[in-house]
């Protein structure tokens, strides 16, 4: 597994699709966590409560393992999945894609929603802001006082985020560092404590 992943910025994609007087408004979010998702739906339904439907599919975690996709009330696979499609054609993940559909009158089929909510959804992909983020991991080293230029020496060489750290007789501090820089970092600080 790489330690590397691609996902979109926090401005959010606007695409569009229209076909049959039936308008689909589609909206890509970056999103970290499942509540996160659940408020960014309530606040679509909410919003475009006449709307016929609110489909959407997301992707979550660095191995893409977390995944969803909804038909909202369209036929089986004819919106969600399509939606979801497009994230990973795009080989994307830590994405909501939310696509809204106004119902014009007419039946489009299912041939006809599979790629209206395909095309919307690749449309607010192409207006998103696509990037690499770092798969970072979370250490946390304790030492005595005494041993704290040793271990700044280490962190200034190594470079890892400080998230958090506590200095006093026994001193803590919490690093984020990419992954396959954490065994290297571990290892260094535990050479430390037996110098």
């Amino acid at each position: 597994m790489t330690d590397e992943y691609k996902t979109i910025t926090e401005v959010i994609g606007e695409g569009f699709y229209s076909e049959k007087r039936s308008k689909f408004l589609a909206f890509a979010h970056h999103v970290e966590t499942i509540d996160e998702i659940k408020d960014i739906l309530a606040s679509y339904r909410k919003k475009y409560y006449v709307a016929r439907h609110v489909c959407y599919a997301y992707v979550l975690g660095a191995d893409k393992a977390d995944f969803r996709a909804n038909d909202d009330g369209e036929p089986s696979s004819t919106a969600g999945k399509p939606i979801l499609g497009q994230i990973n054609s795009y080989d994307l993940t830590n994405v909501l894609v939310i696509v809204v559909r106004y119902y014009g009158g007419v039946n489009l089929g299912t041939g006809g929603l599979i790629v209206a909510y395909r095309t919307a959804a690749a449309d607010a992909l192409d207006h998103a802001t696509i990037e690499t983020r770092l798969v970072e991991e979370v250490i946390t080293y304790s030492f005595p006082y005494p041993m704290m230029n040793a271990v700044m020496r280490v962190i200034k060489e190594m470079q890892p985020r400080i998230v958090s750290q506590t200095f006093d007789n026994t001193c803590s501090i919490s690093m984020s560092i990419r992954q396959e820089m954490a065994p290297v970092l571990r290892d260094r600080l535990e050479k430390l404590s037996f110098e």
